[in-house]
């Protein structure tokens, strides 16, 4: 044998050696920051419920979430061993004693100069959810000492420095571009300045205390069936798996901006186990093997209406219509989600999101490459 495949070996047996020989976290709680894609209800609790048929497969009825069961998150959480995230901005049945979620759909990193009326986007941009945390880490103390059921609701103090911080957020900032008719190179020009905003939040959560960052840089926007009906691509610009290239090439260069700034923030904050989880390698990896690996035409969405996608952005999932005075659902579900990738055009389904969480949990897909449950531990 060689002595650079020997040298090769014997690097990755002492990699695995020390990965596995190090304890799991036991993470106590989970702190999310995101997007419609780990959504649990929070824009639902300010604006209205997500309509039928969402939730359809696991909670049965709409439970907030954009798709017709469990998201990433849920499937991290319970990975962990923790109960699901109740929305920070739900009143409604919440327990945040494991932790808090803090995402909510349209979200972006930089605030959007518009409303939700008009183009869409929350109003709750990152900055934002840094404020609502900040402020739950010292209410919820004082919130505790009143005793009673206030004080299995909300989590002990020390959970906040033990808690895991999740993020998986900036989809919407590059699609913001879009709506507003610029181009690709237009939007990457505003790359830097959000990643430089994304990186400041980070920082204020250290300062408060948090440790332990699971960061997951943004999926291929030009696999989204929503991208591909609503804005002009052109033959050529098709991939051999069929997605509109140059709008993956902006998510690729947001990932790469982002994976370097992930790098500088560990140099700053010493004490922060920072991991960068490749989520957009996950997800065109389930466009590209859809159907070896048990799916449907992976662009095929399962509720919707119409179009070559079964996608109309006027009539998206849950859509209705009045005949003879009463109201009929027109975006219905497909008769089984399980067997396709994209829920409603924009999100994915259970199964497509059990299956991207069996490729990140292991730390396959992570740098480091520590698992999960591993993730409080920094690089050495």
């Amino acid at each position: 044998m060689a002595p650079v495949c020997r040298l090769l070996i014997s690097v990755t047996l002492l990699l695995l050696i020390s990965t596995f020989s190090l304890p799991d976290c036991n993470f106590p709680a989970v702190f999310n920051f995101g997007d419609s894609n780990s959504d649990t209800g929070g824009l639902s609790a300010v604006f209205g419920q997500v309509h039928p048929p969402n939730g359809e497969t696991f909670f049965h009825f709409p439970a907030g979430r954009n798709s017709d069961g469990r998201l990433l998150i849920d499937f991290i959480a319970e990975g962990l061993g923790l109960g699901y995230l109740s929305p920070f901005l739900d009143s409604m049945g919440t327990n945040f004693s494991h932790g808090a979620n803090y995402a909510t759909s349209g979200s972006t990193i930089r605030r959007q100069n518009t409303t939700i009326f008009q183009s869409g986007y929350s109003p709750i941009s990152l900055d934002v959810k840094y404020v609502q945390f900040s402020d739950f880490l010292t209410r919820s103390q004082i919130i505790r000492q009143k005793g009673d059921v206030f004080k299995n609701l909300f989590p002990k103090k020390y959970k906040f420095s033990s808690a895991l911080y999740t993020f998986d957020i900036g989809q919407n900032d590059l699609t913001a571009g879009y709506k507003l008719n610029m181009t690709t190179e237009q939007v990457k020009l505003y790359v830097p300045d959000v990643i430089s905003q994304f990186t400041t939040i980070i920082k204020n959560v250290y300062d408060l205390g948090g440790r332990a960052f699971w960061i997951h840089n943004t999926g291929p926007v030009g696999c989204l069936p929503y991208i591909m009906d609503t804005r002009l691509i052109t033959a050529a610009q098709v991939d051999q798996h069929g997605c509109a290239a140059p709008f993956n090439g902006v998510s690729q260069y947001f990932n790469q901006k982002l994976k370097e700034a992930v790098i500088q923030l560990r140099k700053e904050l010493h004490s922060a186990a920072v991991t960068y989880v490749d989520i957009y390698s996950v997800k065109y990896s389930l466009i590209a093997q859809a159907k070896k690996l048990g799916f449907s035409d992976p662009f095929l969405v399962c509720c919707g209406h119409g179009g070559k996608y079964n996608f109309n952005n006027a009539k998206r999932c849950g859509s209705t219509k009045m005949v003879n005075g009463k109201e009929i659902l027109i975006a219905k579900s497909c008769e089984d989600p399980s067997s396709r990738i994209s829920w409603d055009g924009i999100h994915f389904t259970e199964a497509a999101n059990k299956w991207m969480y069996s490729q990140i949990a292991d730390g396959a897909f992570s740098d480091p490459p520590f698992p999960l449950k591993m993730d409080c531990h920094r690089k050495k």
